[in-house]
């Protein structure tokens, strides 16, 4: 008897718009701290050379620590590095030093809602754009930021003080289609990403959220050829191929999921969703008793509970993993008490760790057995946006700080 998957993500739709000049202080720079922040920006671009770029840029802001350059971007590959800690601590520095730098304000709430931490990343966002009306990017950040606190009334709102801007904006109207996904009303999201996709037919960010109203309808087919064209709109997209990836492990096609995933993985180390999806696409294709690929499976959801402790879908999948795959049933017994502990009253995959958990101590067999063996995931749902990586580290006032 094989457990259901629970994925637990979240596709991702938006998380990007045109990138905007930076506006900061102009304050006198130690020599040889531009030196290092331009060394370290240099490096950040070689293959394998992120290391060295943090030291580089360490270098630069212990030179002159009132750098608002040389901290951004060390936040920025910090953020890349999968180091989100350090990263927030390095752009809410560059913040207090540069509090007009747009790019600086939507750099640190995209790290804070990567961290989960949607409040400050509200907070921040909130006060730039009380501070600067016009700024679309912050203003667009703010309205995803928003949704994902669950304050979709003023996500509504602040999309629609946008489109009063610029009417024609397909990433206010991405968003303001999934802030009214939020409430159930997928007729008006769809006119919206209709209007999204008129306003921009080359918009990744457009096809994003098309794929996600569909999805929602249960469209998945037609979802699925939204995600492929946002993959083709940018090929370095990483959120169009997590889209992808995960639709196609919901449709068991393994082997595809698992190269769309490891690209998304490799370039963003830290991204929870694309671990969880990862390791099912792997635990999916591997054959027979394959202890090397159940032992990857492992490595991956362990790495997400290090990084999160209570998530939900890696607990329940690394139980299952230990349950039916590699039989350790003590080790399994303590992740499915951990889930329950943990899980809401109603969440789908509740039933299974109980049925494990009944039939470990000797009782419910006949129902245990009778589970339902599933090669997707009862939670696989679609989503607000969780957010895309910050941009690449660079020394020019143009500096975009989420994906498209």
């Amino acid at each position: 008897m094989k457990r259901a998957l629970v994925l637990g993500v979240v596709l991702v739709a938006c998380g990007g718009a045109p990138k905007k000049q930076a506006v900061a202080p102009v304050t006198p720079a130690n020599p040889v701290a531009v030196t290092k922040l331009a060394q370290g920006v240099n490096a950040s671009k070689d293959k394998g050379g992120q290391k060295h770029a943090i030291e580089l840029l360490q270098e630069a802001v212990n030179a002159d620590p009132n750098l608002w350059e040389g901290r951004y971007n060390l936040g920025i590959v910090l953020a890349q590095s999968g180091d989100l800690v350090a990263a927030e601590k390095q752009l809410a520095a560059a913040y207090k030093l540069a509090p007009n730098a747009e790019d600086v304000v939507v750099a640190l709430g995209e790290v804070r809602r990567r961290l989960g931490d949607y409040g400050g990343a509200v907070e921040v966002l909130r006060d730039f754009v009380k501070r600067t009306p016009d700024a679309g990017v912050a203003r667009t950040a703010l309205v995803s930021a928003l949704r994902e606190d669950g304050k979709i009334d003023e996500a509504i709102a602040q999309a629609q003080a946008a489109l009063v801007r610029r009417a024609s904006d397909p990433y206010a109207l991405s968003e303001l289609a999934l802030a009214e996904l939020e409430k159930n009303e997928a007729d008006t999201a769809e006119l919206l990403s209709k209007e999204a996709l008129k306003a921009a037919p080359d918009s990744a960010v457009a096809e994003r959220t098309a794929g996600m109203i569909s999805l929602e309808r249960g469209d998945d087919a037609v979802a699925f050829r939204h995600f492929q064209r946002a993959s083709e709109l940018d090929p370095n997209d990483t959120t169009a191929r997590l889209n992808t990836g995960i639709v196609l492990v919901q449709a068991g096609v393994y082997d595809k999921a698992a190269r769309e995933l490891k690209a998304v993985v490799e370039s963003e180390p830290d991204n929870n969703a694309a671990a969880i999806a990862f390791a099912a696409a792997i635990r999916g294709r591997a054959k027979h008793d394959d202890q090397a690929a159940y032992a990857e499976s492992e490595r991956l959801l362990q790495g997400v509970l290090e990084r999160e402790p209570k998530n939900l879908a890696a607990t329940f999948n690394l139980a299952v993993l230990y349950a039916d795959y590699m039989k350790r049933p003590g080790d399994a017994e303590k992740l499915f008490r951990r889930f329950l502990a943990d899980a809401p009253e109603k969440h789908p995959a509740r039933a299974e760790a109980e049925r494990f958990l009944s039939a470990s101590t000797g009782q419910g067999q006949a129902d245990a057995a009778k589970a339902p063996e599933s090669a997707n995931g009862a939670a696989l749902k679609a989503g607000p946006a969780k957010g895309a990586a910050p941009a690449k580290a660079g020394t020019g006032k143009a500096r975009g700080t989420t994906k498209q």
